[in-house]
């Protein structure tokens, strides 16, 4: 067997065990009814669907706010109304990522400090985590992109160690690691997964350039050389903007998506406290130390060895953290889901502080511990875990948001349903159960029909769907707000669950509607 095999092994069994136990524990939570209880979730789906379920489909529906990857990835699959009803094939894929990111993990700690038990370790601590094993039972992007930020930093690392190409090396280096192409490929993946991929790229080819210049080779060259991996995440974010511009009209979204109301607001200091704070709260107090110190260690290793100077790209996974932090700094609500990408990098230190030692008994006796830690703070089927409680928060606005859905009754041939997909996304997904499809509702992504329905909604909507609380309201309750002439065709017909809706004015109540206290225009 090669050395090349030999390395392998441990991660692809990494990868099949967690893939198994993934797998259980989705259908776990699908028994639960807590698939798709997170907005976001649903509203993945609904992005993959509108590519070509829409009144305009076509590829203007990939929309520019969500990074693409995840929803071109589901967009055939979620055609089907099974898959698109239930979430399944995108939870497929989110196990299938869980998978690879704890094979790359495995793959990273073992490289790095050559011991196995070490690597076992920190993917039991990555796997068994309940925040992660909850995530990767939904349709939620954090899976794929820890999948696709640690192969990229594994890869980076193996093509770090890999000697300088030259002609004399050329056919060793393809046999020893990736290259450069598949590296870049590797990150540009990553960049159109999630925004946290952004900051990453941009450390790990710092770090590697560091590193390929410790190693020896001239900085000219180590520049040079990361600046062909470069090549290809640049290519994924200069594409992504110019497609946002193309269909938004915004080079990039970094705002009036939320309300301003987190207590960090312009605080640097109070926002990298509710990082850390989110951190621990997600693995607990002993494994954030012990991943926090072992990533500084392999820094500081890094840093100071020439032969293990690859380390240093470890550093690049904690760098997720600058994308929460900004939201953070900027206002945004705080959301725990959003330091769960950091649980990747903590395994890794994790792992780390468990092997760095030399002597392979003094190893197993660590990476003993580290598995008696994780087993104490980590119960990965906890429904208290702050990731399953955060996803829940909306859970008891389903029933009134049913009633609204009852007053709507049935659509007669054509009509259409104006509302806000940016607000109520995840409403067009539930009420798929009762036979709505993507191209009965008018929104934002139907350009100019949209546009011109926003100046005079009648010829346009037979219903209006406007969510006045969250956030303030969505854009059609500011724009009732603004001009009540926007509404003055429509009468109120019913609401709940911070939705109004309106219809029409000389419409029909729909018969099984009629008799309701939504169709007789009484409130919740």
């Amino acid at each position: 067997m090669s050395r090349s095999q030999t390395t392998l092994r441990l991660p692809v069994a990494a990868a099949c065990a967690s893939a198994i136990g993934g797998a259980v524990a989705a259908a776990h939570y699908h028994r639960l009814g807590l698939t798709l209880t997170h907005y976001d979730a649903r509203g993945h789906l609904v992005v993959a669907r509108r590519i070509f379920d829409s009144i305009t489909p076509g590829w203007q529906q990939i929309g520019a706010v969500w990074l693409p990857l995840p929803h071109l990835l589901n967009a055939l699959p979620v055609q089907v109304d099974l898959f698109y009803r239930s979430g399944a094939s995108a939870v497929a894929i989110s196990v299938a990522s869980f998978a690879v990111a704890a094979g790359a993990i495995a793959w990273i700690v073992r490289a790095l400090t050559g011991s196995a038990v070490a690597a076992a370790a920190a993917t039991a601590t990555f796997a068994l985590n309940p925040n992660v094993v909850y995530l990767q039972s939904t349709p939620m992007t954090e899976p794929l992109l820890l999948a696709t930020t640690t192969v990229a930093v594994a890869m980076l690392m193996a093509w770090t160690r890999a000697p300088a190409a030259t002609p004399a090396t050329l056919v060793a280096n393809a046999a020893s690691g990736p290259g450069p192409r598949a590296v870049g490929v590797a990150f540009a993946l990553a960049c159109l997964t999630r925004y946290e991929a952004w900051p990453v790229t941009c450390a790990a080819l710092a770090g590697a350039v560091w590193a390929r210049r410790r190693r020896g080779d001239p900085f000219a060259r180590a520049v040079r050389d990361a600046a062909t991996i470069a090549i290809y995440p640049t290519a994924a974010v200069i594409g992504f903007v110019i497609f946002s511009r193309v269909v938004i009209g915004q080079w990039f979204v970094a705002s009036d998506f939320f309300v301003p109301e987190n207590k960090a607001l312009g605080d640097a200091s109070a926002a990298a406290k509710e990082i850390a704070w989110g951190a621990a709260m997600l693995s607990g107090g002993a494994l954030a130390w012990l991943g926090g110190i072992g990533a500084a260690a392999a820094l500081a290793i890094g840093l100071a060895s020439r032969r293990r100077s690859d380390a240093v790209l470890v550093a690049a996974l904690a760098t997720m953290a600058a994308v929460p932090w900004a939201a953070f700094y900027r206002g945004h609500p705080f959301r725990i889901r959003y330091m769960v990408p950091l649980i990747a990098v903590e395994a890794v230190g994790a792992g780390i502080a468990a092997g760095i030692v030399p002597i392979r008994r003094l190893q197993a006796i660590a990476a003993a511990a580290l598995i008696a830690v994780a087993a104490y703070e980590l119960k990965p089927l906890d429904a208290t875990a702050p990731m399953v409680v955060e996803a829940q928060w909306d859970r008891p606005n389903l029933a009134a948001r049913e009633r609204v859905t009852t007053c709507i009754g049935r659509l007669a041939p054509g009509a259409k349903i104006m509302a806000s997909m940016g607000s109520l996304g995840h409403y067009m997904q539930e009420a798929s159960a009762s036979g709505f499809a993507i191209r009965d509702f008018l929104h934002e992504g139907n350009g100019d029909i949209w546009l011109a329905a926003l100046e005079r909604p009648e010829p346009y909507a037979d219903w209006l769907l406007i969510e006045e609380k969250a956030e303030g309201g969505d854009m059609l309750a500011r724009l009732a707000r603004a001009k009540p002439r926007f509404l003055a065709g429509y009468d109120r017909v019913c609401d709940g669950a911070g939705m109004a809706l309106y219809r029409r004015a000389g419409g029909r109540a729909p018969a099984d509607a009629a008799d309701t206290d939504e169709g007789r225009g009484r409130k919740d």
